[in-house]
This record gives structure tokens, C-alpha cells and sequence, in this order.
């Protein structure tokens, strides 16, 4: 089963119970999707009717915990505390893993004195727990760098994303898209500099072949016409005087 899988079937639990339900006992669902340790993501909760109508009840400031959990950071929870339910501190906890994931969608090293200013955690051993329990809770995937105080980020899980993000989102896109574009314009270049050069070298090696072909020629042609001077003018004769033995018989005596 996908992580994406895990994450999703609890939080349809709670958007369904929500489409039922109003008042505390909508608070109730509220609260138990914040408890929840698998579920990551509230858009779709924050967009139920019922939920959105709790804007004008006393029971306010848990839609404003509910878009806390959704978009913001344990620093927002900080300044907004007075304005907010009491959080529990597996609540809390969760909140500070969610702060990991928004740092960890700007930078993939975080440094520590980063993540001790943003969860607000006040020593270093402190905070290596927290980042500890949120790998095991499959929040956040890395590794420590206890040397040069950062921690290494692999992966998150998502969160919901906000108008500002989609912002951002699109200009990463459009950069994005100008870098290709210059890589394509680039290769584009080298491939007609190479087409170019190509013709270069064949035109030469053209070249090169007729050359070749022409001395070839020339050196059968001389050939041909030595081999044809030689047939032409024939053997010199030469008249050879020999001796002409005489007639004389010799006996053995």
C-alpha cells in the first residue's frame, strides 16, 4: 500500500463525518483529524459547508487551528496561540513535523539553528529528538549531519497548498521552463553547428576521394603508355658470329 494510500483513507473518514455532523460534535471530528498521526493534509475537510460555518460560532477557533494544521507553521501557532484552542502535545509535536516539511520545501539542508529558531526548541539534543521521532513517524526522510549541524532532507510528505504557494509554484514552473528553453536552444545550436561540420568533413573527404581517383588514373595511364612504347618499338637484333668448326675427322691413333 502507497504512503499517498495510508494518508488518504482516514482523512476521507473525517470528511464524511463532517458532511454529518455540526457543533461539538463537528469539533470532535476536527480534533480527532489533529490527533490523527497519518493524516497530513485538511483542504478537503476545510472545505465542508459545515466546517466553513463555523467561522460565526463560538467554536471559531478550531476552523482557525483546522488552517493552521493546514498551512502554517509552529512559530504562526506561537503568535496566534491566544486566538487558538489549547493544543494537546501530540498535537503540538505534529505541528512542529508539518514546520519541517514547509523548511524542507525551500531548502534541502536545514540548518539547525534554523529548525531551533522555527520549532522554537531550545538545545540542540532537544531538537535531534524531534527530528528523530518525526523520520520514524514517516513525516520527513534524511539524515542527520551532526559535524556540520543540518539535517539532510530526502523527502516529506506534502502539505496543502496555499494561494501564495501556487504563486511560487508557478513561477518555479515558468523558470523552469526558460532554462529548458535555453537548453533547447543550445542543443538546437550545437546541432546545427555539428550538421555543418558534417558537411564540412564529407565535402572533404569528397575532396580528398577525387584526388586520390585522379592520381590512381594518372599513374595507370603512364603505366599503360610505358607498356605500349615497349611493344611498339620491339627486341633490338644483333647479328652473332660464331665459329664454324671444320670438317677434320680426329683418330685415335
Amino acid at each position: 500500500m502507497s504512503q499517498e494510500k495510508v494518508i488518504e483513507k482516514p482523512l476521507q473518514q473525517f470528511v464524511v463525518q463532517a458532511q454529518k455532523l455540526e457543533g461539538d460534535s463537528l469539533v470532535e471530528v476536527i480534533k480527532q483529524a489533529l490527533d490523527c498521526v497519518d493524516t497530513f493534509v485538511f483542504a478537503e475537510l476545510l472545505e465542508c459547508p459545515n466546517v466553513i460555518a463555523l467561522e460565526t460560532t463560538p467554536h471559531a477557533p478550531y476552523l482557525h487551528a483546522l488552517r493552521m494544521f493546514s498551512q502554517g507553521t509552529y512559530l504562526d501557532y506561537l503568535d496566534k496561540k491566544e486566538y487558538l484552542p489549547e493544543l494537546s502535545e501530540p498535537q503540538m509535536k505534529k505541528l512542529q513535523y508539518l514546520t519541517i516539511v514547509t523548511l524542507a520545501n525551500k531548502m534541502k539542508r536545514i540548518p539547525y539553528d534554523v529548525l531551533l529558531k522555527e520549532l522554537n526548541v531550545d538545545n540542540v539534543r532537544d531538537l535531534e529528538d524531534l527530528i528523530i521521532e518525526a523520520i520514524y513517524s514517516n513525516v520527513v526522510s534524511g539524515e542527520l549531519d551532526q559535524q556540520s549541524d543540518y539535517l539532510e532532507v530526502d523527502w516529506t510528505v506534502g502539505r496543502d497548498v496555499g494561494s501564495n504557494d501556487i504563486d511560487n509554484m508557478i513561477d518555479t514552473l515558468q523558470q523552469w521552463c526558460d532554462s529548458c528553453e535555453n537548453v533547447l536552444s543550445t542543443v538546437q545550436a550545437r546541432i546545427v553547428d555539428a550538421n555543418r561540420t558534417k558537411q564540412d568533413v564529407l565535402k572533404h573527404r569528397a575532396a580528398v576521394d577525387n584526388e586520390v581517383a585522379s592520381v590512381k588514373k594518372a599513374i595507370r595511364t603512364q603505366i599503360q603508355d610505358e607498356e605500349m612504347s615497349v611493344d611498339t618499338s620491339g627486341p633490338t637484333k644483333k647479328s652473332v658470329k660464331g665459329i664454324k668448326p671444320s670438317g677434320a675427322k680426329f683418330w685415335n691413333k
